[in-house]
């Protein structure tokens, strides 16, 4: 319903006004919304029982907003456009317009509705840039935030989130770090090549020498760029930089981390590797070797930050800060707004914190795009003279005008922020799929994908439930890995006696890096092309072609991925690991994780919260990556389907990839629908004063 429309149905005759509540849970029952949303307004009402229609409905819709990701409820696109906000079906556009005839035509009546509410605090900046209209903090449920052209709707602990992640990281960004510019020039000549000097121009500027340079100024730096860039490369070079440079290097305490298991794991693994070649090229002039065994395991960050079971409280915080001086956190697209909220609170005053991750990647399951947020201009630089002065005397590295901004624009998280622009790793097909979905060019994306001859990609033509199991039970033509290759090595299990029980753990991860070969993704958990439909089909397939033999619900062979993080187990939400019998005898079965190189079990007895994993989520898959990778898009789900989350799918593909659409065309209109999380982090960047 556009602005046009309302103000056509406001100077009609009025109409019926229906009890707001009475279509709130209506529209709860019909699925439009959930009813954890017209409980809300009902909650509201219950405090307020002069409640206005205005103030119901935009809490039951801000607490929808919620539900699918975004922070904040932007008031002006719901006044004017509901049927973009709400994304229903066609059958509820009748009602949203036969209830939004009842409420104001104009935003300004809609603030003056929520301003006049008890249970609403006004924050609202009146222009950009001016002083913040704020009211006295009375513990109001529901923030209006934004500025008076954007007014932005918040439920209180978003608000105060996005306020303290935006004031910590302004405040570390802005903690300038004395930096010996010469001998900071000599390490990282150490530790990078030159760039050849007939390199393309775009080529020129070594982006990671460069982020290593600005990593040394402040006690948050944000490192972002595509598969293949380098990110913990730049890491680990980083890390010896500044144990180089450090006074008291014996006494660093390094930290790594990311928010999921097998990221953390991948993390730490990347790391090792590329020290222990540090270490070779440098010899005896930094003991790396030393500072490697320093380091501690890589953990998720509830483990890092001490998250317990049946709370929200978590052990490190603001008055009981982690015991670290320098934290690298990788997948930083995962994090969630409450979590990157508590990580800032609990680092130290003068520790430094590395956030890397691909800003184009999905975003969080919860709450929230930070790292989007936090990067939104980093493809631009906007880096001031002082910076350019400054990395062109410690790396070497001239700054090309079009990365240069001046005034307002050189934000200070800007110079802390650094895109890295080249990628070693997806030059081939993979890689200019990726960019091509990722630069909303669908033309060449299709043709790519249809046109290849090498095997690397390929679309199905006739896509059906068989197509996918075939892929899942033999590959395809040109990409044979599949399920086949690890279930055909669960069956050579060494004997559990003698010599052969000391091959078992080699064995186990022979079985785990086997299981990574393939894997299904999905879009969506329901429905035929979802992940709980798929995983049972394909159990089936793999029964039925002799390479499974389920006995209940726990079976050798059996994927899962744990669904609840239990600390106490020393598993978190995303692990994925295979059940299989353990090292003696007729051993009970468990469920095996690698980490890096290092195994973890679990008694299957004690696993109450996983599911099975031969299909993901594309959400559940970051931080991974495997040899073929199907990308499963849903029949009738094309409102679900976005750019991110078919590049996300693309890029965890190491050398095959094969689409399976549900319906023609679902790639392009995926392609042509960016995802965008309504978020005021941006703002509250930009504005402080507004804190």
């Amino acid at each position: 319903m556009t602005e046009s429309a309302l103000k056509i149905a406001a100077n009609n005759s009025p109409a019926p006004v229906a009890d707001p509540l009475t279509v709130l849970h209506h529209w709860a029952e019909q699925g439009w919304l959930r009813r954890l949303d017209s409980a809300l307004a009902a909650l509201m009402r219950e405090l307020d029982p002069a409640a206005t229609p205005v103030l119901l409905a935009s809490a039951a819709v801000l607490t929808h907003m919620e539900g699918r990701g975004h922070t904040c409820l932007p008031l002006r696109l719901l006044v004017t456009q509901p049927d973009e906000v709400l994304a229903w079906p066609a059958t509820a556009r009748e009602e949203i317009s036969s209830f939004w005839q009842t409420l104001p035509a104009s935003l300004s009546d809609w603030l003056a509705s929520l301003r006049a509410s008890p249970l609403v605090r006004p924050v609202t900046l009146a222009q950009a840039g001016d002083a913040p209209q704020h009211q006295p903090d009375q513990g109001q449920p529901l923030v209006l935030g934004g500025t008076e052209n954007d007014p932005l709707l918040y439920l209180r602990r978003y608000w105060l989130h996005e306020r303290q992640v935006a004031a910590d990281v302004l405040q570390r960004t802005a903690a300038s770090q004395t930096v010996d510019e010469d001998l900071a020039r000599q390490w990282l000549d150490r530790l990078f090549d030159p760039v050849a000097s007939n390199a393309p121009i775009a080529s020129q500027v070594d982006w990671q020498k460069l982020a290593c340079a600005i990593a040394l100024r402040a006690s948050l730096t944000v490192i972002t760029g595509g598969p293949g860039t380098g990110k913990t490369y730049t890491a680990a070079r980083l890390l010896a930089l500044l144990f180089a440079m450090d006074q008291q290097p014996r006494h660093l305490r390094v930290a790594l981390a990311a928010p999921t298991g097998k990221a953390a794991a991948r993390l730490r693994q990347s790391i090792d590797v590329s020290l222990q070649e540090l270490s070779l090229r440098l010899g005896d002039k930094l003991d790396l070797a030393t500072f490697t065994k320093r380091i501690g395991a890589a953990r998720t960050l509830h483990a890092l930050l001490g998250a317990r079971p049946d709370t929200r409280q978590l052990r490190f915080h603001a008055g009981h800060l982690l015991d670290v001086d320098i934290l690298i956190v990788d997948e930083a697209s995962m994090i969630h707004l409450e979590m990157m909220s508590a990580l800032l609170q609990a680092m130290p005053p003068g520790a430094r914190l590395i956030l890397l991750g691909d800003k184009d990647q999905l975003a969080s399951v919860e709450a929230g795009a930070v790292l989007g947020d936090l990067c939104r201009d980093a493809g631009s630089g906007r880096y001031s003279p002082e910076t350019a002065r400054y990395v062109r005397a410690v790396a070497g590295q001239t700054l090309a005008p079009e990365f240069l901004a001046s005034g307002s624009q050189a934000t200070e998280l800007a110079q802390q922020t650094v895109m890295l622009r080249q990628s070693r790793r997806f030059g081939g097909l993979i890689g200019q799929l990726a960019l091509a979905v990722n630069g909303g060019n669908g033309g060449l994306a299709q043709s790519l994908i249809t046109q290849d001859k090498t095997a690397v990609l390929q679309a199905t033509r006739h896509p059906s439930l068989e197509t996918v199991l075939e892929l899942a039970v033999g590959g395809r033509a040109g990409a044979s890995a599949s399920f086949a290759d690890y279930l055909q090595l669960v069956r050579q299990r060494p004997a559990p006696a003698g010599q052969d029980a000391a091959r078992h753990p080699a064995w186990v991860k022979s079985v785990l890096l086997a299981f990574d070969h393939f894997r299904l993704l999905c879009a969506v958990h329901d429905g035929d092309w979802g992940t709980r439909h798929l995983n049972q089909s394909v159990q089936q397939a793999l029964t039925d072609a002799g390479l499974l033999k389920p006995q209940g619900e726990w079976f050798a062979g059996r994927p899962v991925m744990v669904t609840r993080n239990d600390p106490e187990l020393g598993v978190f939400n995303g692990d994925v690991g295979v059940a299989l019998p353990g090292a003696r005898g007729a051993a009970a079965l468990r469920v095996y994780f690698l980490d890096g190189d290092s195994l973890r079990s679990v008694s299957v007895s004690r696993l109450a919260y996983v599911e099975t994993a031969f299909a993901m989520t594309v959400h559940k898959c970051q931080g991974s990556e495997f040899l073929h990778t199907a990308l499963v898009l849903p029949a009738g789900g094309a409102k679900v389907l976005t750019r991110e989350l078919v590049y996300t799918g693309i890029t965890r593909a190491r050398e095959r990839f094969t689409l399976v659409e549900g319906e023609a065309g679902l790639l392009q209109k995926a392609i042509a629908q960016p995802s965008r999380r309504a978020s005021g982090l941006g703002l509250q960047l930009e504005h402080p004063a507004s804190f």
